[in-house]
């Protein structure tokens, strides 16, 4: 569709849980229990005044699935009463949706602020493809509100940040920024993939638009890639709609009835993984093989406090510094259980060394300034017997303190 108007029903009185199952459901005439999949790339007109009307704007309804399509516009409106967001539209992977949220907004000669800590791609996006079309951006420590206060310039459009952040797990304080990046007239994008919807609601603290990896914790079983942008309508239909149908990032309407599905269990997932995380940061934390253990719900976080005030939970995932290369690749080699991959939020319980993997793109000085060490494991906690990942770590670590 040509616009973004958001769904009108009770719908917005349900909690998440129902929300999760419910929000956006839309039947056809057969009367279904599991939504239905419309596997079409075009529609068709009851005459050509239709057509015409259909194409104006002046009759709803679709006209192209690279525009929009029922099976994608349930998952929109599903996370878009999740989030509490006057509008979504889902993309073909989460970094379409990061590209094209930014990119959509922003013109040759504007000037975006983000925060140092961040995804590879992420990285590479703002630090090396923008700026071959005139957009500059300025990394500034993300928990040094001074930093972000001296780094806005009259042409700064854009704020981007993570938090947590992949994969320090460092945060930033949401609410802060946005005070700070309004005042200088910009808006804040923020990338709330390990928070998970259900973990942070930045748009209740000051944010404008929330990007994610579906392909994440929302299907959360390795099936289908998938993102989501979600803002309000007029950003939505100004500035992402214009590029979104004329560049084609669209996402299948398979991979959305799949995400759709994840929806349904993705609270009583990210539940079990949560609570299973926390314990397992706690089993690292006091092992000594770690030289350093990060979850927000652990005292020890330099940001526990304002995980405390601006998350639900801690999250699903879990960084520990095992202090050189050689304890880091024994520690992954001695695992199990755990499978090395570079994915996260899924139903298995995963593990990352982001220097050679997800970071690797990046310039050394750039990962020492993130904090990302050549001894840093990314773990993302699964849904196994939270017994039996205990012992799979505990042997780990042990592999790790013998390598030194």
């Amino acid at each position: 569709m040509d616009r973004y108007e958001a769904p009108q029903s009770s719908e917005d009185e349900f909690g998440p849980e129902t929300t999760l199952i419910r929000g956006g459901v839309r039947r056809t005439p057969y009367g279904e229990t599991s939504e239905a999949i419309f596997l079409t790339s075009g529609f068709v007109y009851d005459s050509a005044e239709a057509a015409e009307a259909r194409f104006t704007g002046e009759q709803p309804g679709f006209v192209y699935s690279r525009y929009g399509n029922p099976t994608l516009e349930v998952l929109e409106q599903r996370l878009a009463l999740l989030e509490g967001a006057e509008g979504c539209h889902v993309t073909a992977s989460g970094m379409s949706g990061v590209f094209t949220a930014l990119f959509c907004h922003l013109r040759g000669g504007d000037h975006v602020v983000a925060s140092r800590a961040l995804f590879g791609s992420c990285f590479v996006i703002l630090g090396t493809i923008l700026p071959r079309y005139g957009i500059t951006t300025t990394f500034v420590d993300g928990g040094d509100l001074a930093a972000w206060e001296a780094a806005m310039r009259p042409n700064t459009r854009a704020v981007f940040l993570e938090t947590p952040a992949n994969p320090t797990l460092d945060l930033v304080d949401v609410a802060a920024v946005a005070k700070i990046a309004h005042a200088a007239g910009a808006k804040v994008f923020i990338d709330n993939v390990f928070a998970t919807p259900l973990g942070q609601k930045p748009l209740e603290l000051g944010a404008d638009v929330v990007i994610y990896s579906a392909t994440k914790h929302i299907d959360g079983q390795g099936r289908v890639l998938g993102g989501a942008v979600l803002a309000d309508k007029k950003f939505l239909n100004d500035d992402f709609l214009p590029y979104y149908r004329h560049t084609g990032p669209a996402l299948s309407p398979f991979n959305a009835w799949v995400l759709v599905k994840g929806l349904e269990t993705l609270g009583l997932r990210v539940e079990r993984q949560v609570a299973s995380a926390h314990r397992l940061a706690r089993l690292i934390e006091a092992h000594p093989a770690a030289k350093a253990v990060r979850y927000p719900w652990l005292e020890s976080h330099p940001h526990h406090e304002l995980a405390k005030r601006q998350m639900k939970n801690g999250g699903t995932l879990v960084s520990l510094d095992l202090g050189s290369r050689a304890a880091a690749f024994a520690f992954l080699n001695a695992l199990q259980l755990v499978d090395i991959s570079n994915n996260l939020g899924d139903t298995k319980s995963l593990a990352t060394h982001p220097t050679t993997t997800t970071h690797r793109a990046m310039e050394a000085a750039d990962r020492a300034a993130m904090g990302i060490t050549e001894g840093l494991v990314r773990l993302s906690i699964g849904l196994e017997g939270i017994e039996d990942l205990e012992r799979d770590l505990s042997r780990a670590l042990d592999a790790a303190r013998r390598a030194g």
